[in-house]
């Protein structure tokens, strides 16, 4: 009778989260005000480039710099992720942007981070402005740079069109990726 009672209570549980995963995930979204993404933006930029010195090198040769301070990823067994941003050209904000992905499958748990993409080339500086909304894996050559890869990383190595580096991690979930993520203009308040 316990096996019973242990199968039934965990059925419930993951019945109630998935109602209210889902129900979250309904309501509209609303957007940090400008100030507010750009003062975090700042933040993470410091954060990422005193974390990693590829990513500074790298950016003074960018030609756009796409910041996500603040990503939330949640999920049990049904997943999302949401963070907002700025795109930063010379330094300037040229335009606010959302990161959202959906996922299934076996996970549990949850996590924040933030990363930030750095475009290499006009083309892909021009297909993020001129988009209306992208899914990563589509559009420019993006390379998701980690601790292992960056460790033999210069400048003079750099052939892809965008850089992709996190930092900031926190949480308990397996793995960061970007697969099915999808990037998206959004205007802040």
């Amino acid at each position: 009778m316990n096996q019973i009672n242990l199968y039934t209570t965990r059925v419930m549980l993951i019945a109630f989260l998935l109602t209210t995963f889902c129900s979250l995930v309904s309501l509209p979204a609303f957007a940090d005000t400008a100030a507010e993404i750009d003062a975090e933006v700042v933040a993470a930029k410091a954060k990422l480039f005193a974390g990693s010195p590829e990513a500074l090198e790298l950016s003074k040769s960018s030609k756009g710099l796409l910041v996500f301070p603040d990503v939330v990823k949640a999920g049990l067994i049904i997943g999302g992720q949401y963070g907002e941003g700025a795109l930063l050209v010379n330094g300037r904000t040229t335009g606010y942007y959302n990161t959202v992905a959906a996922s299934y499958g076996l996970q549990a748990g949850a996590q924040s981070f933030g990363y930030a993409m750095l475009l290499m080339t006009d083309e892909a500086l021009s297909y993020v402005k001129e988009s209306d909304g992208w899914e990563v894996g589509t559009g420019p050559t993006i390379v998701v740079m980690d601790k292992g890869a960056s460790g033999g990383f210069t400048t003079s190595s750099a052939k892809e069109d965008i850089y992709v580096f996190f930092f900031d991690q926190s949480g308990l979930m397996a793995g960061l990726g970007l697969q099915g993520t999808k990037i998206s203009k959004i205007t802040p308040d």
